[in-house]
């Protein structure tokens, strides 16, 4: 117990220990990787198709038969230590609701979150994320500011492109600024 302990959790070489035992034990379960998606694993029995993704240590499953992701369920449990959380409600910054015939997908949070950290959170809601029209040039005369949070602020707005399509034209106008972004707009 404490070696295996030692080889999951305490080596920098635990994360490859941990998949390579996920992957073998996956394999025994009669999963296929996918040879594009290296986190994602399929398998097909009795005509019931189940899919799983892998993402660390957390596991996401869905499939087209209940009955079969709840077999699954069971076999992992009786070759790991590890606990059901249900039916999935948040995963990597996305807010996942589902109700009968629908998924939705939502990341009000981590937009919230990016707002204050920018201190924007009290700012007045705009239909239209840019104005139309607005020409950004990389050069002219005005101060340089912090490349390190201009990055941050678009690099966390093109996460949020995910599940926010209509800001996805502004997120990419803004994205080719990163280099040197200046104080004004430099409308020319």
């Amino acid at each position: 117990m404490l070696r295996l302990r030692k080889a999951l959790y305490g080596l920098c070489r635990a994360p490859r220990a941990w998949n390579t035992k996920l992957d073998s034990s996956l394999a025994a379960l009669s999963f296929d990787k996918c040879p594009s998606e290296h986190a994602v694993y399929t398998r097909y029995k009795d005509g019931a198709r189940l899919l799983l993704s892998v993402y660390v240590d957390d596991l996401i499953i869905t499939g087209t038969s209940t009955t079969g992701i709840g077999d699954f369920k069971q076999e992992m449990m009786s070759l790991f230590k590890m606990s059901d959380l249900g039916l999935l409600s948040y995963y990597l910054g996305n807010e996942v609701v589902q109700t009968p015939g629908r998924i939705l997908l939502c990341q009000a949070a981590y937009a919230d979150k990016l707002l204050d950290r920018m201190g924007m959170s009290n700012c007045n809601a705009a239909s239209v994320p840019m104005e139309p029209r607005l020409k950004l040039s990389k050069k002219g005369n005005d101060a340089a500011v912090d490349s390190t949070l201009y990055r941050s602020i678009v690099g966390g707005l093109r996460y949020l492109v995910n599940t926010r399509p209509d800001i996805c034209f502004a997120v990419g106008y803004l994205s080719r600024f990163r280099e040197t972004p200046r104080a004004s707009t430099g409308v020319q």
